[in-house]
């Protein structure tokens, strides 16, 4: 998980694609997480076929080169109602008046299951 207070960019799009960016490029610093989340499928689609999408070419050369420090990269489809701890991360980095960095990552714990009767 990641946020940051970005300045407002061309389309929501671009600031998804920047987020992602800046949230790979901060996970290779602070963590060995491997797996992103995002609510938005275009996203998911650009990452997929970058090819599809020349208008964010700059955009997602980055990303793929980041992709290659990260072996076993992931993302996946997070969708909006399961996502509202991070939207609202996101509400609230955008109304402090100084930059706001915010870097966690949350790793799935898997709990044996009760036995049977």
């Amino acid at each position: 998980m990641g946020t940051r207070k970005f300045t407002r960019r061309e389309s929501a799009l671009h600031s998804e694609v920047e987020a992602l960016r800046w949230a790979m490029e901060n996970m290779l610093q602070h963590s060995t997480c491997q797996s992103f989340g995002t609510d938005c499928k275009d996203l998911i689609a650009m990452i997929k076929e970058p090819h599809v999408w020349p208008r964010f070419a700059t955009e997602l050369e980055r990303i793929e080169t980041l992709q290659i420090c990260f072996p076993d990269f992931n993302i996946i489809h997070v969708p909006r109602a399961r996502n509202q701890i991070s939207d609202f991360l996101g509400k609230t980095a955008r109304s402090f008046y100084r930059g706001l960095h915010f870097i966690g990552c949350s790793i799935p714990a898997r709990l044996p299951r009760p036995p049977q009767a």
